[in-house]
């Protein structure tokens, strides 16, 4: 599958450079609307990216994002500074269909085992951000990338598999929104040693020869976010290349 993302800060659709909110560009003022182009692209499933929420829980824009569920008709996965139980039940109240769980996850896994265990294994993604070292040991980030723990990735999926994961993104820290491709690698490798995870690739897709890539190791989705918005190719092509590869 193909997800088109979103992130959003202030009501707009923004992309941050590699987390960086200092690094900020603006590109639509009405997430609805664009919600609604991509639905009629032929979209299933929008990525929401709430990036006020994640600064501060309490402005998280929950009316936005259930008027782009409403209006759109898509089916979302919402994620953004999600701390405590309240939050992932607001936003399934909200009509989201996942909740996208991250950095939580990493610090206190037994409190998102307890969450997976609660809400169920498709209630939840898990959102893990990688740094890769020159020894090609995988760490996860944290914080918006900007701190690193001494998490490695299968360490974390070893606690949560068990607890019901079953659905992860996974993004390669250096990739992600300098369209330069994305790490394949890491997805081909990734589906080998975790075949029961449903993995969405995230990261440095720029042209349609990328989804031919990822496609061809068998990764499940691919979520599209920056060569969407910037016009590298439209969800339609997307879509054919993804069903044709």
């Amino acid at each position: 599958m193909l997800i088109p993302a979103l992130d959003l800060i202030n009501g707009e659709v923004v992309r941050l450079k590699q987390g960086d909110f200092a690094r900020q560009t603006t590109f639509h003022n009405d997430p609805v609307a664009v919600a609604c182009d991509y639905a009629k692209a032929g979209a299933e499933f929008l990525h929401i990216v709430d990036l006020d929420g994640a600064r501060d829980p309490q402005k998280r824009q929950l009316t936005l994002i259930q008027r782009m569920q409403t209006e759109s008709g898509l089916r979302t996965q919402t994620g953004g500074g999600i701390r405590t139980r309240e939050d992932i039940a607001d936003l399934l109240n909200a009509g989201v269909e996942r909740v996208v769980v991250g950095s939580s996850a990493v610090k206190d896994p037994a409190l998102a085992a307890s969450w997976l265990q609660e809400f169920g294994s498709d209630a939840i993604v898990l959102a893990l951000d990688i740094n890769i070292d020159e020894q090609g040991q995988r760490w996860l980030a944290t914080h918006g990338w900007q701190e690193q723990s001494d998490v490695r990735i299968e360490d974390l999926l070893g606690e949560l598999i068990p607890a019901g994961c079953r659905h992860v993104l996974c993004t390669d820290i250096s990739r992600d929104g300098m369209l330069t491709g994305p790490n394949v690698p890491l997805y081909r490798d990734l589906k080998v040693d975790f075949p029961e995870i449903i993995w969405q690739a995230s990261g440095g897709v720029s042209g349609l020869h990328d989804l031919t890539d990822l496609r061809a190791v068998n990764c499940d989705s691919v979520i599209l976010g920056k060569a969407l918005l910037t016009g590298k190719f439209t969800l339609e092509e997307a879509t054919e290349c993804w069903q044709n590869a």
